[in-house]
């Protein structure tokens, strides 16, 4: 288990409450915009210029790929501009939980993001797929959304 990982109490879990909102970023490549795509859910994409910036006003979960070198190397796991929308106080108070996607091929930082975001925020980390991620994961993670927002 690698020390970002945290086990968040269930009853200090915030529920979300409305409709399923996810907010993702997805670099160029777009392999998370895709998988986003394919979720069906209303959506809000952080912006790939940092010049940019978006906000929201409702609970969401955070979908973000995980950027670092592998090994013990979690520097800049976090996209910058996932950093900078989180650091808007109002965005950050929305997020209720995290889903991260990664490169197994980069051993224990694997998705390494998730887990990052999960304990900064102390929010539950609720999935981790690999690049575009599979039919598999499309329906794990709508599974997973659906209860998340009813129970």
């Amino acid at each position: 288990m690698h020390e970002d990982l945290i086990k968040v109490s269930s009853n200090t879990i915030k529920k979300p409450t409305g409709q399923v909102f996810v907010v993702y970023f997805s670099s160029i490549s777009n392999n998370t915009h895709r998988f986003i795509q394919k979720l069906n859910y209303e959506n809000l994409r952080i912006p790939v210029n940092m010049e940019e910036s978006v906000f929201v006003d409702k609970d969401y979960v955070i979908f973000v790929p995980t950027y670092s070198g592998g090994g013990e190397f979690t520097q800049g796991a976090v996209p910058k501009q996932v950093i900078k929308f989180l650091n808007n106080e109002k965005n950050r108070s929305f997020c209720r939980g995290v889903i991260a996607s990664g490169n197994t091929n980069f051993g224990n930082t694997f998705a390494i993001a998730g887990p990052i975001l999960s304990k900064k925020l102390n929010v539950p980390l609720l999935y981790q797929f690999e690049l575009l991620g599979t039919s598999e994961d499309v329906k794990n993670v709508q599974n997973i959304l659906e209860t998340f927002w009813k129970t």
